[in-house]
């Protein structure tokens, strides 16, 4: 598995793919907090906080991740090396846990400097220090484990086509009814129970409640079990084709 996750992390820094995703990721979300002027601008809204970018975040991970991940399995089996992979002594298991765990960290890579942007806020409010600490560490753990699904589910796309980008659009549409097609499903209804319960399959209702600062174990479980499940639907279904 490791020699799988250098391999990958190695692939993506050795190409334009790994400092793109940085690049897009950080200067996105600089220009809207900091420069754009808008309803995201740190500086216009009077608000010591940056509520705008864990607003924003979860969208450009929507399309940064898929492209992450596009070519985890389909370069692999459009190219024949997919057969020389399964020949190796590495389990399906391994090799599905170390392409996920490379593109997880990239991800994370593009996501650990706006720790700055908390510290920008913490000296610019008045009077200094007076910002919410709890929500935003909630919304950047929220924001570390919606990732890790975006991926899982990036990488299970991939597994499903030889084209990547089929495997890129797939992937797009299944974040998209993961993190807001049942925000949109629970709206046909008029029962706020059916509302809720409908909402929470969904993951924006779980970031949604870690961005209030209270860690859930609820909201930790539901997101390792997506994840999880995306991952074992992997292994199973290329150990079931590898027989």
């Amino acid at each position: 598995m490791i020699s799988i996750f250098k391999k990958e992390l190695l692939s993506f820094f050795g190409s334009a793919t790994g400092y793109l995703v940085i690049g897009i990721f950080l200067s996105l979300t600089g220009l809207f907090l900091w420069v754009i002027p808008g309803e995201f601008n740190v500086l216009e809204s009077g608000y010591a906080n940056v509520d705008g970018l864990f607003y924003l975040a979860p969208w450009l991970f929507l399309f940064l991740c898929p492209a992450i991940t596009m070519r985890s399995f389909a370069e692999e089996k459009k190219s024949g090396t997919w057969e020389i992979l399964i020949t190796k002594p590495l389990s399906i298991t391994e090799l599905v846990l170390g392409k996920f765990l490379a593109g997880w960290v990239l991800v994370l890579i593009a996501l650990f400097p706006t720790i700055l942007y908390y510290f920008s806020v913490y000296f610019l409010a008045e009077p200094v220090g007076n910002v919410d600490t709890g929500a935003f560490w909630g919304s950047f753990i929220g924001l570390v484990f919606l990732s890790g699904v975006y991926i899982s589910i990036g990488i299970f796309s991939s597994s499903l086509s030889n084209n990547q980008i089929i495997s890129f659009v797939v992937s797009v549409l299944l974040c998209f009814i993961f993190f807001y097609g049942f925000d949109l499903l629970g709206s046909f209804f008029s029962s706020g129970t059916v509302i809720d319960i409908v909402q929470n399959f969904g993951i924006n209702a779980h970031y949604k409640s870690l961005s209030r600062g209270v860690v859930d174990m609820r909201d930790v479980c539901y997101f390792l079990f997506l994840t999880g499940l995306f991952l074992a639907i992997i292994v199973w279904k290329n150990s079931k084709s590898q027989k």
